[in-house]
């Protein structure tokens, strides 16, 4: 591995090599909005004359390197909008283009408006992905955040489980165990449990943690989303969406090294650039390295990512697309303590327990490594001016090989730990198909937005494991001389030893779906979307078919700037047959069902300085198993029945602003009542806990100097309120209570056009605070990073 570090650092300072051939020439920068101030995606931006060009960012932004001095004609063209120029002159430094609005094609083109204010960059709601089609996020009836890549960089985000801290009502409720079920990291979107499973649409999951060196931006829906998304790769509550960053005709990237603590280094690089002469032939590679101790006695993880990327632009109407990620992690089991199941809490807090939360329990040598591959085509082909046509195949193949270490308090008291372990080597692998149509046509005078598509997701799982074995116990107040015999040798030795039973199995489920979805406008003010999914599962054992309706409306009060906004929106769950103590009582059930009804306002004000978007919603969750005793003829048995329901229903409110030229702000607050109406007797009427916090509060602050002579530095600000998490909330257990906290984080940083240096705290006031379901999982406290980028 030192070997592997050593080489792959040279790479890297051998790519730094290439700034003497940038600094000859100068870049060209800005941004392309769309009359409502709002950043425009995928706008083609070229020097005419010249082979030098790029296409805007989600962000709207553009960035052109390599440009000699002199003047040219910057062209923008962009689907739906007039094209547009303007004239520009280049000299020996970076030239910041004032922002560029675009007039759409209906309207005629009077010239190029320059606005005098930097636009709100956090405001990145034009999404493609959302909808399934292009629609602006005052026309869409579903609410969704969108954290675009801007704010992690000023975040110095190294670890993926930070970014969702930027959206209203997102709680990490589960680190990543690295396991071959629910091994990824979990959160809870409007009191339901959310898994990560979609990059750029399609599954893409890990058993470990993302990396976020290759994310453009995180789309975070809100509501159950089934109709378009299927019940496989989406909760109740909402889902989580990557959109990873894209290949550019320019050449040009960056090299970023961040240090900080618990030995944390960390080194990535973004390359891309055209690979031909003619430029229609295009790259871009992001890669990283990352080793980071555990802020306790032991652990560690040691990461390597690369995505290599390449885009083929054949003509104007048909583009292809070949996106790659192969990570590699190795890493400790992360220290979580299981409560007792079966017996009433003594403490109810962490704090009770007296622990010694720097104790991992653990040791250096167990560890599991989890390999994960994404392999995705995509072609978008353009049928004509009304119609595109885009075919998706992705491959998914994530791994666990090693050992998973937990803790849980079993005994009669509280400080008695049980020391559990298994030896996995388990293989998941998916493959994901979809062909959307979408159109954007008029009938009858009424403009509409169409999306047609069919969706096939085959899975498998391998399954190779040991047997769950207890290895020991120690005393959590005061461990005993046993504490540091939990080595790899002696886990080998005792899983050799052991006659229970191994988990040796193969299975395989498969879905296919198709849906539609139509926004029409009946009045330029008023309009309706209609969206229904059909969704066929199957596995060894049983199959069903799910029917997923979606109905939105939208009326703009004024034209771009306010909107009111209303949804039902349905999700579902396929539920597997069980074998019943009785012959006449069924083990065969229909899908799961949530219904949502939401409604609220979303605004768009002062030339884009200001974006709100508030809401209250309710969701009813049907068709729930659980079991339940039943008495026949003198005699009890235990039967799954399906009459379950679950509650839900909250607010949510995001802003985000930017008031004056260089200030961004952006702030959410939500609030949330979840109860089990019916199911399991001992936990009807209560919370569940993964419901998570009912009161979370998320800011960011942030000022960039945007001229003078030290213009690009800047510092920000924020952090997030959580509320108490009723982590076990049971009639047999009672209720064990994670404390509310308060995090607060800081950075300062200096931005050019070269060069960026930045360092930031978090947890500043040096809190402990603790996460997870049914478990104490402790936090790291106050940390720091620091990083140079260099850019070319």
């Amino acid at each position: 591995m030192r070997h592997f570090f050593t080489s792959y650092v040279t790479v890297l300072f051998f790519l730094c090599g290439m700034l003497s051939y940038a600094q000859q020439t100068t870049t060209v920068r800005g941004k392309v909005l769309d009359a409502g101030s709002r950043p425009v995606e995928g706008a083609s931006v070229q020097l005419a004359g010249t082979a030098r060009g790029t296409s805007t960012s989600a962000s709207g932004q553009y960035r052109i390197t390599g440009v000699r001095q002199g003047e040219y004609t910057l062209r923008i063209t962009a689907v739906g909008f007039a094209p547009t120029e303007k004239r520009i002159v280049v000299k020996g430094e970076t030239l910041v283009v004032p922002d560029l609005e675009l007039v759409e094609k209906a309207e005629e083109l009077i010239g190029v408006t320059v606005s005098s204010f930097r636009a709100n960059k956090f405001a990145e709601k034009q999404s493609q992905t959302v909808a399934k089609m292009p629609l602006k996020d005052l026309e869409n009836p579903q609410v969704y955040s969108s954290i675009p890549n801007e704010l992690l960089t000023e975040q110095i985000t190294t670890d993926f489980g930070n970014v969702l801290k930027n959206s209203p009502g997102v709680y990490k409720v589960q680190g990543n165990r690295n396991i071959n079920t629910d091994g990824g990291s979990f959160y809870t979107i409007r009191g339901f449990r959310t898994g990560l499973g979609l990059v750029d649409g399609v599954l893409g999951e890990t058993n470990a943690e993302y990396d976020p060196a290759n994310v453009e931006k995180v789309e975070v829906l809100k509501g159950p989303s089934g109709t378009l998304y299927g019940g496989q790769v989406t909760s109740f509550g909402g889902l989580v969406n990557i959109i990873t960053k894209k290949p550019l005709d320019t050449f040009g990237g960056e090299v970023t090294y961040t240090g900080g603590s618990n030995d944390l280094n960390r080194v990535a690089a973004d390359i891309y650039g055209p690979v031909n002469k003619r430029g229609n032939l295009l790259f871009r590679v992001n890669t990283a390295y990352q080793y980071q101790n555990s802020f306790q006695d032991a652990g560690f993880k040691r990461t390597f990512f690369v995505a290599p990327v390449v885009e083929y632009r054949a003509n104007e109407r048909l583009n292809i697309k070949l996106n790659t990620s192969f990570y590699h992690g190795e890493s400790t089991s992360p220290s979580v303590l299981f409560l007792s199941r079966t017996r009433p809490f003594i403490a109810t807090r962490p704090e009770e327990l007296h622990f010694d939360w720097e104790r991992s329990y653990t040791s250096n040598d167990i560890t599991m490594e989890n390999p994960t591959t994404n392999l995705k085509g995509e072609v978008n082909y353009k049928i004509s001016d009304t119609w595109n046509s885009q075919t998706i195949v992705a491959y998914n193949d994530r791994r666990s090989k090693g050992f998973y270490q937990y803790q849980f308090i079993r005994k009669a008291t509280d400080d008695t730990l049980e020391r559990n372990i298994v030896k996995m080597n388990t293989i998941n692998t998916s493959t994901n198909i979809q062909q959307n149509f979408t159109g954007d046509f008029r009938i009858a005078g009424l403009r509409n937005r169409l999306v047609v598509g069919f969706d096939y997701l085959d899975q498998t799982v391998k399954n190779d494991n040991s047997p769950y074995i207890v290895f020991d116990y120690v005393n959590g107040v005061m461990p005993g001389d046993n504490y540091n015999d939990l080595t790899r040798a002696a886990v080998e030795a005792r899983l050799a030893e052991s006659e229970g039973p191994r988990t040796e199995n193969r299975s395989s489920n498969g879905m296919a779906g198709i849906y539609a979805s139509n926004m029409l406008n009946m009045t330029d003010d008023l309009m309706a979307m209609f969206s229904l999914r059909v969704d066929r599962f199957w596995n060894d054992t049983y199959n069903q078919t799910a029917l997923s309706p979606k109905f939105g409306l939208v009326y703009q009060v004024v034209k771009d700037k306010v909107s009111l906004f209303g949804n039902y929106m349905n999700g579902f769950l396929n539920v597997s047959p069980v074998s019943q103590p009785l012959p006449d009582i069924s083990g065969i059930f229909e899908p799961q069902h949530a219904n949502q009804a939401e409604g609220g306002v979303k605004m768009n004000l002062f030339n884009n300085k200001l974006a709100l978007t508030a809401s209250y919603y309710y969701i009813k969750v049907e068709n729930m198993t659980y079991r339940d005793g039943l008495v026949r003829d003198g005699q009890e048995y235990s039967v799954t029945v399906q009459d379950g329901t679950q509650h839900s229903k909250g607010v949510e409110l995001e802003v985000i602003a930017n008031p004056v030229e260089g200030l961004n702000i952006i702030a959410g607050y939500s609030y949330n009542d979840s109860e089990l109406t019916k199911g399991v007797p001992a936990l009807v009427n209560r919370r569940p806990a993964s419901a998570g916090p009912a009161n979370l509060v998320n800011a960011w602050v942030s000022y960039v100097l945007p001229k003078g002579k030290l213009k690009g530095l800047g510092v920000g600000a924020g952090g997030n309120y959580v509320g108490k998490h009723l982590t076990s909330n049971s009639a047999v257990t009672g209720v064990f209570t994670l404390p509310a906290y308060t995090l607060v984080n800081a950075t300062a940083f200096y931005d050019t056009s070269h060069y960026r240096l930045g360092i930031k705290v978090d947890n500043l006031a040096n809190e402990r605070y603790f996460v997870g379901q049914g478990v104490i999982a402790p936090q790291m406290r106050r940390n720091f990073a620091a990083n140079l980028v260099i850019k070319f």
